[in-house]
C-alpha cells in the first residue's frame, strides 16, 4: 500500500515550509513565518521613525495653553510657589511659540531659554515638573542627574536623557525634537572643588561640559536603548535644538554664598544700614548667577540656563495648605486608601497642627509631612482591612503615641 504524500503549507513571503519555521500564521489567500513578520515589524517601526511617518501633530496657538492656564492648573496641585510658577508658566509656553515660529520660517529666530530652579529640599521641585508634564502636548520626561557619569566610566551616559525623552515620544525622533526635559538634582554634578586633583571629576565637571552640548543645541547619537554605546549599535540621531531643558536642584549650602556675596557680616555703619532689610530667613530669593558659580556651576553651563528662579522655604501656614488642600494631598490619599477597603477615615483637627509641628522640627519640607503622615498610620493600615469597621478616626493622643513608639523603637535598634 502506497504511503500518503504529506502536504505542508508554505510561507507566501519566503516560501519555507512550516515545517522549517517554528509558527506560520494563516491567512485568508497566504501565510506568513515568524521570521518574515519579525522582518515586517521592524520594517514598520523604521519606517515610522522617519520624517513621514513620524512628523509630529500640529500646533496652532489656539489650542495652546496660555501662561495664567498653566499656572492656574498647578495651583490646584502645588501650594505657593507663584515666583516659580510664572517663569515655568512663561518659559513653556515660549516654547511652544517657539516650534511654531520654526515651522513658519520667519527671520527673526527665537532662541530658547532653559530654566534652573534653585529651592531646599521638600518645598516642590520635582512636583511642579510632574504637575505640569500632564498639561502638556509634547513629550517630557524627568531624569535624575546623580547616575550620570563622563563616557566610559561607570554609570549612565549623558546620552541616555535622550533616550528617555525618545521613549516617551514613541521612539519618534521629530517628537522628541520638540519636547521637553526635567534635569533634577542638577547640584550634585557641581564641581567637587576649585583646587585641582590628580584624579577626574567624572560624576561633577565631566558631566556639565558633556551637558553643554544638550543644552546648546546639536545633533546627539543616542543609543535607542540606552546603555553604553559600542561600534556596532545603531544609533538615533536626536537634534536638541528645540528641545527645553528645566533643571531643579536643592544646592543646600548655597545660602552661605549668597550672604557672603551681599557682605551680611561686615562691621561698620554703613554696612549694618544697606543690610537691613535683607530677609535673612529667605536668602534664596537673592540667588544670582555667581552664587552658582560659587557652588561649583562652571560658567558655561550657567550661560546655557539663562532663565534663574527660586522656590521659597516653605512656612507653617504653606505646609498645613500642603497637608490638606491640593488635590492629591497627603491626607486626601490616606482617605483614599481606606475608602477602598470600605472604611471612611477622618483626623481631628489638632492632629493636623501637630503633624505641621513635627515637620517644621525635622525641616524636611513637604517631604517630612510624608513620613511622619505614614509612621501615625502604619499600624491602622496593618490592621484595619482584617477588621469589620466602617469609620476610624484619629485622635492626637493616637498620633502622638504612634509617633513616640516609632522613635523608640528606632532608639533600641541603634
Amino acid at each position: 500500500m502506497a504511503q500518503k504524500k504529506i502536504t505542508y503549507r508554505t510561507c507566501s513571503f519566503c516560501g519555507r515550509s512550516e515545517k522549517d519555521v517554528t509558527y506560520l500564521i494563516s491567512g485568508l489567500d497566504g501565510n506568513i513565518c515568524d521570521t518574515c513578520a519579525d522582518q515586517a515589524y521592524m520594517m514598520l517601526d523604521e519606517m515610522r521613525n522617519t520624517k513621514e511617518y513620524g512628523a509630529p501633530s500640529v500646533l496652532n496657538m489656539k489650542d495652546m495653553p496660555k501662561p495664567a492656564t498653566i499656572k492656574a492648573f498647578l495651583d490646584q496641585y502645588v501650594i505657593g510657589q507663584d515666583d516659580a510658577k510664572r517663569y515655568l508658566s512663561v518659559s513653556v509656553y515660549n516654547h511652544y511659540k517657539r516650534l511654531l515660529q520654526k515651522n513658519k520660517g520667519d527671520d527673526v529666530e527665537i532662541e530658547k531659554s532653559n530654566i534652573i530652579m534653585v529651592g531646599s529640599t521638600g518645598t516642590g521641585k520635582t512636583l511642579l515638573a510632574r504637575t505640569i508634564a500632564k498639561l502638556l502636548n509634547v513629550p517630557f520626561t524627568i531624569v535624575d542627574a546623580t547616575v550620570l557619569t563622563e563616557a566610559g566610566y561607570v554609570g549612565e551616559d549623558i546620552e541616555s536623557i535622550l533616550t528617555r525623552l525618545l521613549q516617551v515620544a514613541d521612539y519618534k525622533v521629530p517628537e522628541a525634537e520638540r519636547g521637553i526635559v526635567f534635569i533634577d538634582e542638577i547640584d550634585k554634578i557641581a564641581r567637587k572643588g576649585d583646587n585641582p586633583s590628580i584624579t577626574r571629576d567624572v560624576s561633577g565637571e565631566g558631566v556639565q561640559q558633556g551637558l553643554l552640548k544638550l543644552l546648546e543645541g546639536s545633533v546627539v547619537l543616542v543609543p535607542p536603548q540606552g546603555g553604553r554605546k559600542h561600534p556596532d549599535q545603531k544609533m538615533i540621531a536626536v537634534n536638541t535644538k528645540n528641545i527645553l531643558f528645566i533643571c531643579g536642584g536643592a544646592f543646600d549650602g548655597i545660602e552661605k554664598k549668597i550672604a557672603q556675596r551681599l557682605n551680611t557680616r561686615v562691621v561698620g555703619y554703613n554696612a549694618q544700614r544697606n543690610v537691613a532689610t535683607i530677609d535673612r530667613e529667605n536668602m534664596m530669593q537673592y540667588i544670582a548667577p555667581q552664587d552658582l558659580k560659587s557652588f561649583g556651576l562652571i560658567p558655561e553651563i550657567i550661560g546655557r540656563l539663562p532663565v534663574l528662579t527660586y522656590l521659597n522655604p516653605l512656612d507653617r501656614t504653606a505646609l498645613r495648605a500642603i497637608l490638606t488642600e491640593p488635590k492629591n494631598s497627603i491626607i486626601k490619599q490616606y482617605i483614599k486608601l481606606f475608602e477602598m477597603d470600605g472604611v471612611r477615615l477622618s483626623f481631628d483637627e489638632e492632629v493636623y497642627e501637630y503633624i505641621v509641628d513635627k515637620a517644621i522640627e525635622y525641616k524636611l519640607g513637604a517631604r517630612g509631612l510624608r513620613s511622619i503622615v505614614e509612621t501615625i498610620m502604619i499600624d491602622s493600615m496593618f490592621e484595619t482591612p482584617s477588621e469589620q469597621r466602617a469609620e476610624l478616626n484619629i485622635t492626637l493622643e493616637y498620633a502622638k503615641r504612634q509617633l513616640e513608639k516609632m522613635n523608640v523603637a528606632r532608639l533600641q535598634s541603634a
